[in-house]
């Protein structure tokens, strides 16, 4: 999929889709965020593709909502920009934190307001040393509201949570790695390939597996430890009839003999 927005390129079995709009620094306009969830949507079920990889084209991973485009929303009211803006915002992170297979943030800039809640709904993110991130949205008189609210206390903490929503104040790319919003740093010329060789390294085991793996910690998240627990249970059982567990097993121990 390649629209004016958002390029497609593929590498081995990893999808990565880069956003378009540089001189905007990536903002997230209506039809990019329809484009990211239209391009998840297609990769879903393209067996060959075991991973996906986000970037953005430029300096920039993105600047956040294009703020020009949903504050003509506001001017029309509440119910109207909550189903525009609000809630398309909050289906695609929604999209991106429940997709059955590895989505990974390569971010290649700045990662400001929705930028940063792309990057907290994706299930392992690699940053540059000039990489920023920002709660920018109170600047602007809102909250956070592509779920930056829920999302980013439960990765870095309610206190450094709260530090980035209140003040709006940036934080590197070496502070993301140490409050866990990021997993790693790299430079900007590995940045692509140290996020292709993460997704290639999930790619090697069994795509079930790692879709079940994905389910039970995300439902768990948001549960308490009996219930987790439950669901890590039924996501065992869900496994133990699959082909792809069988063979892995017999391997095993065929090895270890």
């Amino acid at each position: 999929m390649n629209t004016n927005v958002l390029s497609r390129s593929d590498r081995e079995s990893v999808a990565i889709l880069t956003f378009e709009r540089p001189a905007k620094l990536n903002a997230l306009n209506y039809e990019l965020v329809d484009s990211i969830v239209q391009a998840l949507d297609q990769i879903e079920v393209e067996d060959q593709i075991r991973a996906v990889v986000l970037t953005g084209s430029g300096r920039a991973f993105s600047a956040g909502a294009d703020i020009h485009e949903f504050s003509e929303d506001v001017k029309r009211g509440v119910q109207i920009v909550h189903r525009k803006f609000v809630r398309r915002g909050q289906n695609m992170t929604k999209r991106i934190e429940n997709f059955s297979k590895p989505v990974i943030a390569a971010v290649n800039g700045l990662a400001y307001g929705g930028g940063c809640e792309i990057v907290e709904a994706t299930h392992l993110s690699i940053a540059v040393p000039e990489a920023r991130f920002s709660k920018a949205e109170i600047a602007i008189g809102i909250p956070p509201c592509f779920g930056g609210t829920q999302r980013l206390p439960r990765l870095v903490g309610r206190k450094r949570a709260l530090r980035m929503i209140l003040t709006g104040e940036p934080i590197s790319a070496d502070e993301a790695k140490q409050a866990g919003l990021i997993n790693e740093v790299a430079e900007k010329e590995r940045l692509l390939e140290a996020a292709v060789d993460l997704g290639l390294k999930v790619a090697r085991f069994a795509p079930e597996a790692v879709a079940v793996c994905l389910h039970a910690v995300h439902r768990g998240l948001n549960t308490t430890i009996d219930e987790g627990l439950a669901i890590e249970a039924e996501a065992f059982a869900r496994m133990v009839p699959t082909t792809a567990t069988q063979e892995a097993l017999k391997k095993f121990t065929e090895a270890r003999s």
